[in-house]
């Protein structure tokens, strides 16, 4: 375990915002954790538990507790003749499971490619890209409720999965701390290509029918192209969720911007990408002092060197303002906020 005082977490946070925190707690084993759990010093503070911060946005330095977990681990624990079953520890980097499935020949979350972030907070935050979601392979997740040190195993469907929703996201659920999870994925050749233009890309590269990592080099390369790198402006992806929007609401605005991008969801509602909505209120490519809107897509906030979360929240909401009253929409930001 380790244990530091008036530690930097600016390793810690995609934004590369040099706040600190109190204390920060790195554990190793379920063990450690339930010592911590326990710990009277623990029950009395205020405590975040992070993965590796590409979806947080640190307002001020922390005066509590950061807690971060060590526990890996990939392990096959069930195969039969069509799937096979992993568990995974919460701290595994989660490109580094797609690119081990990838390498095993197993299907399922290859779409899922180049996403940021530790497989625990993906579970939380049920990740997703070009048509698949984690809850599509996620089983069980297991979980350590906060106050009661109870270990709970929870199904896919006690995991009430949304579109970047679970549980674990709701008041209740936000006590729980993610050890491991549990997917099932398929041995059987079947691919994703239906989402976006992401079959129109893979059919100019590929004569035949792509091979699994070839799906997942062309998404790769889409992300990159797409994205900028952390280590040159600090940035957690999307900032913002495409927002659901009633079918009527969208037939309204089609009137006066036919050539909106949209796609329908089982449920009937309608998701509006907000790149495109943040991209009509003119914010594609600005700067504000330290932040900025990034060129290639309107849906990042970037530092451009320098910024306080402060600054970013500030920008985030000027957005956020403008949106809702040129489309009557509003923006829910993915990223969360910490002050």
């Amino acid at each position: 375990m380790k244990i530091k005082e008036n530690y930097s977490l600016e390793r810690h946070n995609t934004f590369r915002l040099p706040v600190e925190t109190r204390w920060f707690i790195e554990y190793d084993n379920e063990e450690e954790l339930l010592r911590i759990l326990h710990d009277e010093y623990f029950r009395e503070s205020a405590s975040v538990h992070i993965g590796s911060g590409s979806n947080l946005l640190f307002l001020n330095d922390y005066n509590g507790m950061i807690l971060h977990s060590s526990i890996k681990g990939i392990d096959l624990t069930e195969e039969t003749r069509d799937t096979v079953r992993l568990r995974i520890g919460a701290a595994e980097r989660w490109d580094d499971v797609v690119a081990y499935a990838v390498s095993k020949g197993w299907y399922g979350i290859e779409n899922l490619s180049g996403i940021p972030g530790e497989t625990g907070a993906a579970a939380v935050q049920n990740i997703g890209a070009y048509g698949v979601e984690l809850k599509d392979v996620v089983e069980t997740v297991e979980a350590y409720h906060q106050h009661s040190s109870q270990k709970h195993t929870f199904t896919k469907e006690a995991c009430r999965y949304a579109y970047r929703h679970s549980r674990f996201k709701e008041d209740d659920g936000s006590l729980y701390i993610v050890t491991h999870i549990c997917i099932r994925l398929s041995k059987i050749p079947h691919l994703v290509l239906h989402y976006g233009n992401l079959k129109e890309i893979i059919i100019s590269q590929y004569a035949t029918l792509p091979h699994l990592s070839d799906v997942r080099n062309v998404i790769l390369s889409v992300r990159k192209d797409k994205l900028p790198d952390p280590e040159q402006f600090g940035n957690a992806g999307s900032f913002f969720m495409n927002p659901l929007i009633s079918a009527e609401h969208v037939e309204a605005l089609k009137v006066q911007y036919p050539q909106m991008p949209f796609f329908r969801t089982e449920e009937g509602d309608v998701k509006i990408p907000a790149g495109w909505l943040i991209e009509q209120c003119g914010f594609k490519g600005k700067s504000f002092d330290r932040v900025g809107v990034y060129d290639k897509q309107a849906l990042v906030l970037i530092n451009l060197g320098g910024a306080t979360g402060q600054d970013i929240a500030l920008v985030a909401e000027r957005i956020r303002t403008a949106v809702a009253e040129r489309f009557r929409i509003e923006l829910i930001p993915e990223v969360k906020y910490i002050g």
